[in-house]
């Protein structure tokens, strides 16, 4: 497993994972049906630190760091991850999470705070918290599930 900034020749590999993760509705708040112009500005920007992980010299992952809030709050980043589904159970989150929080430090940020984690997304849960973040906020039916309609989500936060 190799994790290293994204380049233009990654862009159509992580592209094809955005679509699908945002496709089922059950993970992130970004419209299911997002155009790839829309997504991969989001994903690929000047704010943001974008990485991808190869595993068998395919893109298998790709994350983002960010600064969470301007000013008084840009000692807190956030981060988003998304594995491409042929890659999951290979601990691969887990991974890209690890090496976020190492890089995060590196790159002067105190703190990293998860803003909105599905509640029903059990794994992700149980991994972050695995890392070292615990939950400190509920928001009531925050999220709505593609198949389950509204259902809580979780604000996760941890000291780096």
């Amino acid at each position: 497993m190799t994790i290293r900034p994204i380049e233009t020749a990654d862009k159509e590999a992580v592209w094809a994972i955005l679509q699908s993760v945002i496709q089922a509705g059950d993970a992130y708040a970004f419209n299911p049906d997002s155009d790839k112009e829309t997504m991969m500005n989001y994903w690929v920007n000047a704010d943001k630190f974008t990485y991808v992980v190869e595993i068998e010299e395919q893109i298998a992952g790709s994350f983002y760091i960010k600064t969470n809030q301007p000013g008084l709050g840009s000692h807190v980043c956030n981060a988003g991850y998304m594995t491409d589904m042929r890659f999951r159970g290979r601990g691969l989150a887990e991974a890209m999470c690890r090496f976020s929080l190492v890089e995060a430090k590196a790159l002067g940020y105190q703190a990293m705070q998860y803003n909105l984690v599905v509640s029903t997304n059990e794994v992700a849960v149980r991994i972050w918290q695995k890392c070292g973040f615990e939950i400190v906020g509920r928001l009531p039916k925050a999220f709505n599930h593609q198949q389950l309609g509204l259902v809580d989500a979780f604000v996760m936060y941890r000291f780096l």
